[in-house]
């Protein structure tokens, strides 16, 4: 079997965290690989030019052609694994695998918190917004993002909550699937567990990767389980 050696991996990161891969880009596991991270819109002060999924997937496309690439592998994390599905679905040819991190399918949704945490921005209250958030989502009671809270409660949200992926989208991606969860999420909540589950059902080409000490923000937390998985799983591309 040839090892793909050559396909690049590029990085969706999720909604509060634009740098939340940055310790998994230095794993050894990861080094002989080009690895590319996509800072999406609205993030980092950057404009909030067609903030929807269908929209980020093409501002994705456009990256990759415009760094000379026809076809990379895709990971992406909570909202970005949205993007690097809906990625798939529009540009199938561009993409030879993905790896699904916790994605964010609201088919099940993400619980109470979710809604306290809005009205909180919505009263101003941006750093208690976040705190809920994280503590929702991850068990951490963090501020990590603040500065992007506007884009993330504005902008990501309402994208999210629009974007529609259910079996018949996933009975067309062709492509082999790496769905990531964190071993401890379900201490946190069992969202995670559920969708988990559910994408292993509806996709076709999909295997499971469980990552010890880890909840929501797993490629922080364990960086590298996750670099050593994901190195396991492009070696297995004919």
């Amino acid at each position: 079997m040839t090892i793909d050696l050559g396909v690049p991996v590029v990085f969706v990161h999720g909604g509060l965290c634009p740098d939340l891969f940055h310790p998994l880009l230095t794993e050894p596991a990861l080094a002989d690989r080009r690895l590319i991270r996509y800072h999406r819109a609205g993030y980092a002060g950057s404009p909030h030019v067609g903030f929807s999924v269908g929209a980020q997937a093409a501002h994705l496309g456009s990256l990759l052609r415009h760094r000379g690439i026809d076809r990379a592998h895709v990971v992406g994390h909570s909202s970005g694994a949205c993007i690097a599905l809906q990625f798939a679905l529009d540009q199938p040819d561009a993409v030879r695998s993905l790896a699904l991190l916790e994605t964010a399918l609201l088919a099940v949704p993400s619980g109470p918190f979710a809604a306290v945490a809005m009205r909180q921005f919505q009263a101003g209250e941006r750093a208690a917004a976040v705190r809920t958030w994280w503590t929702g989502v991850a068990g951490e009671d963090s501020t990590l993002g603040e500065s992007d809270a506007d884009t993330f409660f504005g902008h990501e949200l309402p994208a999210v909550r629009a974007w529609s992926f259910g079996p018949a989208e996933a009975a067309r991606i062709s492509q082999p699937v790496l769905a990531v969860l964190g071993a401890r999420s379900h201490e946190v909540t069992p969202v995670f567990n559920q969708r988990h589950e559910l994408l292993l059902s509806w996709l076709p080409r999909a295997e499971s990767l469980i990552l010890p000490h880890a909840t929501h923000l797993l490629p922080a937390q364990n960086p590298a389980g996750l670099a050593e998985g994901l190195a396991r799983f492009f070696t297995k591309m004919p």
